[in-house]
């Protein structure tokens, strides 16, 4: 048997080794695999659909800055938004009762998460072009913001 036949041969019986989905089984889509928030705006969801990751995530993590804005009373924005809200011996956002050493390490610990995610990954979305990410890491920008925005809920903050 020659090499082409061999290959007809296998290519032939291929579909008794392959399971389809059945016809009215559909996937999920991956928000919903990875459960991101569903508050986030439609916005980020059409991006992410058009295979605009990058501003997927850029507009998420807007959308986080605009709600610690609104929850904390203060107007700037990004990385020192974070720190000030997070920040000092009175927090304008408390995640913790910030009695024990524990609760203010967890809350000294959350204000440098929020500001890290300004930093690393909305900031150079913001300022340069041309950048480009792939569907996963867009996915997992979206579920750590997802992760912030539901650390806002679990402290009682209404987003």
């Amino acid at each position: 048997m020659g090499r082409l036949s061999y290959f007809e041969k296998i290519t032939r019986r291929a579909h008794l080794f392959s399971e389809a989905m059945p016809a009215n089984e559909k996937l999920a889509h991956p928000f919903s695999i990875r459960n991101i928030h569903p508050k986030l705006p439609r916005k980020v969801l059409s991006l992410f659909d058009d295979g605009h990751y990058s501003e997927a995530t850029f507009e998420a993590a807007k959308f986080l800055d605009k709600i610690v804005q609104k929850i904390s009373g203060d107007d700037q924005s990004g990385y020192k938004l974070m720190l000030t809200a997070f920040g000092g011996d009175r927090p304008k956002i408390t995640l913790t009762r910030n009695n024990t050493l524990s609760d203010k390490d967890e809350q000294a610990g959350y204000r440098f998460i929020f500001t890290g995610l300004m930093q690393a990954i909305r900031n150079p979305k913001g300022h340069e072009i041309d950048i480009k990410d792939d569907l996963d890491t867009c996915l997992d920008h979206l579920s750590f913001i997802s992760l912030l925005i539901r650390r806002l809920e679990k402290a009682g903050y209404i987003v």
